[in-house]
């Protein structure tokens, strides 16, 4: 967010001024939100959000003193909110429960995956928030074009666009009447692809093989890979690379044997502080890829063009502008920009 504190900060410094363009909120608000109309009488005091992401974007919106809780972490907060964030409860680093939710006494939800809140919610369905008064936001980046069943990553029917985070972006604005900082938030981030995208204008990617990898359950067993229309499929899209698989499932098992044939040219290795599963740590991904005998013979390994790229990037996220940035960087260091 480099370019952003600084809009952000000069967005603020007017908040006493009328600024043409940014309409105040008028309540009561409705929003269509994931197949279920919304309705705010006023702004929410108190949130309490279920997601690395969301979290994100509500402290990209300067909503910090509203966050109540949150949950569901993969790795480090974004380091200019890392003060902020940290005076905010941490009900779970996976998981929270619902009575943990409920207890904060929020009058806003916000999720970034169905599977947390939704028809089989592991946190609570939208309809026991309801009951209690409790509005419920999902990210549209989940539902939009998407097929969310229990036990799975969902399966993508259209490849994810950063138009999704652009929408979700816009609504929380309207939702928590700053529509300036959204403005801002959005005119940064897609300056920020637009650099990165020129960084390679010219020597693009050109149709180069490449695989993304995020954990597995086993070290040497299948392997979570991204699916044809994930956010990894957009930064390649982006950058005109090609990914080596082509199912719609989000993060698809996959097998080794079955990358092999597609030979990629770089992997690009997801880095995060869960430990989840038993590939979440980067250094053993490494390790595995090194030394099994199938992976070793790769040309993405004999070359050592690996990419190591945060989680959170690979998400659909505010942070998937980062990843194409982190790519376009690793594109230009291997030489294989054509």
């Amino acid at each position: 967010m480099r370019h952003f504190l600084t809009t952000i900060t000069f967005a603020l410094g007017l908040a006493g001024f009328a600024v043409p363009g940014f309409a105040a909120t008028q309540y009561p608000l409705t929003v269509n939100n994931c197949g279920q109309q919304v309705t705010f009488q006023k702004a929410p005091a108190k949130i309490v959000s279920i997601g690395q992401g969301m979290t994100e974007i509500l402290l990209s919106l300067g909503l910090a003193d509203k966050i109540a809780g949150t949950a569901v972490w993969v790795g480090p907060v974004l380091p200019q909110y890392a003060e902020a964030n940290s005076k905010i409860p941490r009900l779970a680093d996976n998981d929270p429960s619902f009575e943990a939710v409920v207890g904060k006494e929020p009058d806003l939800v916000a999720a970034e995956f169905e599977w947390h809140v939704g028809p089989q919610g592991s946190v609570g369905k939208r309809e026991q928030f309801s009951e209690l008064g409790i509005n419920t936001y999902i990210a549209p980046t989940d539902c939009v074009a998407k097929v969310n069943a229990a036990g799975g990553d969902g399966v993508r029917k259209e490849l994810f666009t950063m138009d999704l985070i652009y929408q979700e972006i816009d609504e929380l604005a309207q939702i928590f009447d700053v529509r300036d900082r959204g403005d801002a938030l959005i005119a940064d981030l897609k300056k920020r692809q637009a650099d990165a995208v020129a960084s390679i204008a010219g020597a693009q990617a050109k149709n180069l093989p490449i695989v993304f990898w995020f954990s597995s359950k086993e070290v040497n067993g299948d392997a979570f890979i991204a699916g044809k229309n994930s956010a990894p499929a957009y930064i390649l899209k982006t950058l005109g690379a090609r990914n080596v698989v082509t199912t719609e499932e989000e993060w698809p098992l996959v097998g080794w044997e079955t990358i092999a044939q597609a030979n990629p040219a770089v992997v690009v290795i997801a880095t995060m502080d869960r430990r989840r599963y038993a590939a979440d740590d980067p250094n053993v991904k490494l390790d595995f890829l090194e030394k099994d005998p199938v992976t070793s013979q790769l040309d993405a390994v004999k070359s050592k063009h690996f990419v190591m790229m945060n989680a959170q990037s690979m998400n659909p996220t505010i942070r998937t502008i980062e990843g194409i940035e982190t790519l376009a960087k690793g594109i230009k260091s291997f030489g294989l920009a054509q």
